[in-house]
């Protein structure tokens, strides 16, 4: 396992540690032709895997140093895992000053408070805090007591960060610490598809730790095809197949609850936290899936969401206008939902 663990969604969506929560998405192995090009290998604590081809002639070496010089760069800009990383560094200078962390991150925290508002508070790119109460950082899960959750959640708040300019961010409390676990790998995913388009190659597939986006199509006019697992913590099966438009590009990023929880007396803790109460949510989703062309705030959105439970998370979708499949564990059966953009796409099948 790398040093690096965005798959973790430990903010509240992904809250995900060193394992992909969310629907885990793959490609499903349909006719194919020997001119389309796979990447493969390790990273951010899970996986990576690019399908593509082009009809021009590509350098394939110069690709894939691309794509693991990308990553490199990622790594050591957005990593929790390393003290070096731009984003550890801001997180351990205690003070109240204005700090560079760079453009990529100050445009992330932008995407963030702008869905933390849509949220009313349920998402946070600072709730690192409560998330390590409670565990979920390491391999014994517990439930903290009562006085704990309240002091952490003086620690919480993204009132409390401020965006400077377009390079820098200052905190005012500096004890605050932000994790950008729930929106990165979104932003992953973007950045190994420009590496991509920038090669010239514009029939695609990226996905890291389940997560993907495709732009495209196979040879032979045939759609990418990506099946949805089904969201049971005793089940890895095929729930949903999606057939992706060819005509444009969709990001496909879901967040869940059935990967990583504990049980204790009887009770199920997820390890998706609302950050308003600092607690693990109790509601019957168990995952949503966000369907835009944009990663980040695809992943970003599916956070937001699943946080937010089946109700308010239909009606905030529905006024963001946000594709989204809502799953519920409703007894022994799943239930779906689908949110009014979801429904109005004609460009892609799910079934």
């Amino acid at each position: 396992m790398t040093s690096f663990d965005f798959t973790q969604d430990n903010r509240l969506q992904h809250l995900v540690l060193p394992f992909v929560f969310g629907l885990f998405l793959i490609v499903l192995s349909g006719c194919s032709e020997p001119t389309v090009q796979k990447l493969e290998g390790p990273t951010q604590g899970t996986t990576y895997h690019i399908s593509y081809w082009s009809e021009a002639p590509v350098d394939a070496k110069e690709v894939k140093d691309g794509i693991e010089n990308e990553l490199a760069v990622i790594d050591k800009l957005l990593s929790n895992y390393r003290p070096d990383s731009t984003i550890e560094i801001f997180n351990s200078t205690e003070n109240l000053d204005s700090q560079e962390v760079g453009g990529e991150i100050v445009s992330l925290i932008k995407v963030a408070k702008t869905i933390h508002q849509a949220s009313q508070g349920c998402y946070d790119l600072t709730i690192k805090p409560l998330f390590d109460l409670w565990g979920f950082q390491g391999d014994t899960p517990k439930i903290p007591e009562d006085a704990a959750i309240a002091t952490a959640l003086k620690q919480v708040g993204m009132d409390k960060l401020e965006v400077v300019d377009e390079t820098h961010l200052r905190k005012k409390q500096a004890d605050l610490k932000v994790d950008l676990s729930s929106i990165s790998q979104g932003y992953s995913v973007e950045r190994l598809s420009e590496v991509l388009e920038q090669k010239g190659i514009v029939n695609y597939m990226v996905e890291i730790g389940g997560e993907l986006k495709t732009k495209g199509y196979k040879p032979g006019l045939q759609a990418w095809r990506i099946a949805l697992e089904r969201p049971l913590p005793e089940e890895r099966v095929m729930h949903k197949v999606i057939s992706m438009p060819k005509d444009s590009p969709v990001a496909v990023m879901t967040s869940g609850t059935y990967r990583h929880y504990f049980d204790d007396h009887g009770q199920r803790y997820s390890h998706v936290l609302d950050a308003r109460n600092g607690r693990p949510i109790t509601h019957d989703l168990v995952s949503v899936t966000v369907l835009l062309a944009d990663p980040v705030f695809a992943d970003a959105w599916s956070t937001t969401l699943l946080c937010l439970g089946q109700k308010d998370g239909l009606s905030a979708a529905n006024t963001a206008k946000i594709p989204a499949l809502f799953i519920e564990l409703q007894g022994d059966g799943l239930t779906e939902s689908r949110s009014d953009a979801l429904n109005a796409l004609s460009n892609l099948v799910i079934h």
